[in-house]
């Protein structure tokens, strides 16, 4: 029981650490980036860890890409900040459940999606339920909470996102499944 719990904090340290990485190397490589499209692929080591490890720690990482989310947006202010830190000015208690619900949820669908099903359709798929499920929670948490904010330019906002940012989130979701689930199975 002890060696269990010691092994799960190691892994979720582990991937914390990934996250972190890909959370600060993302931000300097789309400083640098041309072009508006600033995907977010710090969810993949939560679903990676979902499938892997289960939904426990799959959770876990996602509260923490939650915290993480949260901590970036209260110490750099961004017009969005709001939506994700209740620290900050028009941010209240709804920004915590933009921040926190969809990255945990994260964690949870893609392991019952890859346990349910089975093969590469299964991880490709979960790859993309992962991916989706940041991107509908957090919009529709958005929409519920602060679509008064936005009017009628709520729904320009909701193309923008959905037709540039989460695809390329899905498809890099998908092909990182894909490719490193298979690989982590094996040890």
């Amino acid at each position: 029981m002890k060696k269990q719990k010691s092994y799960n904090i190691a892994v979720i340290a582990i991937f914390f650490a990934i996250m972190l990485v890909i959370h600060f190397l993302t931000i300097f490589i789309f400083n640098l980036w041309p072009v508006p499209i600033r995907p977010t692929i710090v969810h993949i080591p939560v679903i990676i860890a979902s499938i892997i490890y289960g939904p426990r720690i799959g959770a876990t990482l996602g509260g923490l890409m939650g915290l993480l989310s949260m901590i970036v947006n209260t110490t750099i202010l961004m017009p969005s900040s709001y939506l994700f830190s209740p620290f900050v000015e028009h941010g209240n208690l709804a920004s915590l459940v933009i921040a926190f619900l969809p990255r945990i949820l994260i964690g949870v669908f893609p392991y019952y999606i890859a346990r349910f099903l089975h093969g590469k359709l299964a991880l490709a798929l979960a790859g993309a339920v992962g991916s989706v499920t940041n991107t509908i929670f957090v919009l529709l948490g958005i929409y519920i909470f602060f679509g008064h904010f936005y009017g009628n330019d709520f729904k320009n906002l909701l193309a923008v996102i959905l037709s540039a940012n989460s695809l390329v989130e899905l498809i890099i979701s998908i092909i990182l499944t894909l490719a490193i689930v298979p690989v982590l199975k094996q040890r």
